[in-house]
């Protein structure tokens, strides 16, 4: 079983001490899935939301989680971030939106939770927005898809 880093011996939790650690360069994708009702689909498709251009507002909201993220997980540490992007996918037969977040940084730990971080809230901010014509959307399957860099290598979602 892997020791879990974030546990000193006691079992309390901790932050990991990356100060021994070299900066290399990390990148880390994410993804996720925001479903409406049809009606509320439609109008984020075509633009027609009152509150604003939902896809719009949602990357700014998810680019600036990602910069926050640290405030947001207690045991993440606060990392400069030099790369930070967010893209949509409309599946209509699914009345779907497919969220990615990409995000890169050189530093001595990794940027998956920022990435992960970044998808979460721009799904949210999809809900806030949308609200008003779908009380039932569903917010599903943020995962990680991918992470370069630091001692643990490479990692691709399959």
């Amino acid at each position: 079983m892997p020791e879990l880093s974030h546990v000193d011996s006691q079992g309390k939790a901790k932050m990991v001490d990356v100060s021994s650690k070299n900066d290399t360069l990390r990148h880390a994708k994410a993804q996720g899935y925001v479903f409406l009702n049809e009606t509320a689909f439609n109008a984020v498709r075509d633009n027609k939301i009152k509150k604003g251009d939902v896809l719009s507002v949602a990357k700014i909201a998810g680019i600036q989680a990602a910069k926050k993220t640290n405030e947001l997980i207690p045991l993440c540490h606060n990392i400069f971030i030099s790369h930070i992007d967010l893209s949509f996918e409309l599946i209509e037969n699914e009345n779907a939106i497919v969220i990615n977040s990409e995000v890169s940084s050189e530093a001595k730990t990794g940027v998956e939770m920022e990435a992960m971080t970044a998808v979460a809230v721009a799904s949210l901010t999809v809900y806030d927005m949308c609200k008003a014509l779908d009380r039932s959307i569903k917010i599903s399957d943020i995962v990680l898809t991918y992470k370069t860099g630091g001692k643990s290598g490479t990692y691709v979602r399959k």
